[in-house]
């Protein structure tokens, strides 16, 4: 199985320059490859592929160019299978057509491939070997054991560097259980599930909130480009990946228990992008993050031979009594948590009550 480990690099003045020139080489690429393309496709109706993309790269703008031979040749490639892999999505999942990239997008990254042992860790020295780069200093906090395919080397819009290697190893499965779950997403709570235990929503967003605010003031009234207006801009940057990283963290511990503790793992298909319309809980979704908790979940159960399932997004699990099954309509109204079946006076929790349904219908499907 193919496994990425992520870890933070220190590279030098001298390797910051190179890695900005490679950014900035595959940036060109990218643009000129896809301005090639769609000019080829306007004026002649020829479809190019990304081989033909490739050898324009080699054959006219390397020549034209002399500074494009000065980086990793593997990065300049997967820069055009990028380009490629936009401009497929395009026509088969009706995307937007891919767009040219600006020099002044925050999140940088290229990647380059294995080959002739290029690419090592060096888990006692703490270093990372890459192509052009060398041996650079890096924080190797995980260990790995396998093969390495390939590397990708990101700067975040805090100026922070990282790398993600790219590796075939073996994955020893987590012990079978025969408990299963019914998971139920919320905004006061982020999940509870049909054994009634429910997640805090830590509500990152809140905890920084005042402090992000004060920062935008200030960054409304430094010059645009200027070197304060970079620090305060800075600063915003690293609050924002401060609450990306705590959210992840949190979402990471609460997926690995769910899966260590279950075999079946039911949740709700939500149409996260319409609800996020509603301008009065928009802001609570995407701060509670659904979508990378269900992603998470549905990797996470593939690695360790789990069932994930996600049942339909029109099942009224919340009006179900998980008793006799009576659809009590009236619980359309979300202000009432609590309430009991007019038929077999079971008392339900409303989160609860929606999780067990949810798992039912989800045993269902699996019989």
């Amino acid at each position: 199985m193919l496994k990425a480990y992520k870890y933070r690099i220190y590279p030098t003045n001298e390797q910051k320059e190179q890695i900005a020139k490679t950014f900035g080489c595959c940036r060109f690429v990218y643009n000129r490859t896809l301005a090639y393309r769609k000019e080829a496709y306007e004026k002649e109706k020829k479809n190019v592929n990304k081989t033909n993309c490739n050898n324009y790269c080699n054959q006219v703008l390397k020549k034209e160019y002399g500074w494009l031979k000065e980086v990793d040749k593997f990065a300049l490639t997967n820069a055009i299978y990028n380009m490629d892999a936009a401009y497929q999505k395009f026509f088969k999942e009706h995307t937007g057509y891919p767009k040219f990239k600006s020099k002044h997008d925050g999140h940088k990254s290229y990647t380059t491939n294995f080959t002739n042992g290029n690419i090592t860790a060096d888990f006692d020295g703490g270093k990372v070997k890459l192509p052009k780069l060398k041996e650079v200093k890096a924080k190797l906090q995980r260990n790995f054991i396998g093969q390495i395919k390939s590397a990708t080397v990101s700067q975040m819009p805090s100026g922070k560097y990282y790398v993600s290697i790219l590796v075939e190893t073996e994955h020893v499965e987590l012990t079978h259980t025969d408990q299963n779950t019914g998971i139920d997403l919320g905004i006061k709570d982020l999940c509870i599930t049909s054994k009634g235990k429910k997640y805090e929503n830590p509500k990152n967003i809140r905890k920084y909130e005042k402090k992000l605010a004060k920062l935008q003031r200030q960054l409304a009234h430094k010059k645009k480009r200027s070197q304060n207006y970079n620090k305060i801009k800075k600063k915003i940057a690293l609050c924002h990946e401060k609450i990306t990283n705590s959210r992840k963290d949190y979402l990471h511990k609460i997926s690995h228990e769910i899966i260590s503790e279950n075999q079946v793992i039911v949740s709700e298909n939500l149409q996260i992008q319409n609800m996020v319309k509603d301008h009065h809980l928009a802001k609570a979704i995407s701060d509670v993050s659904w979508y990378e908790l269900t992603r998470q979940l549905e990797y996470k159960a593939k690695w360790n031979g789990r069932k994930y399932i996600k049942i339909d997004t029109f099942y009224a699990s919340s009006q179900l009594c998980s008793v006799c099954g009576y659809k009590n309509t009236e619980i359309k109204d979300l202000s009432i948590r609590e309430w009991s079946c007019p038929v077999c006076g079971a008392k339900h929790d409303r989160d609860i009550n929606a999780a067990k349904n949810i798992l039912a219908e989800g045993l269902r499907q699996i019989a």
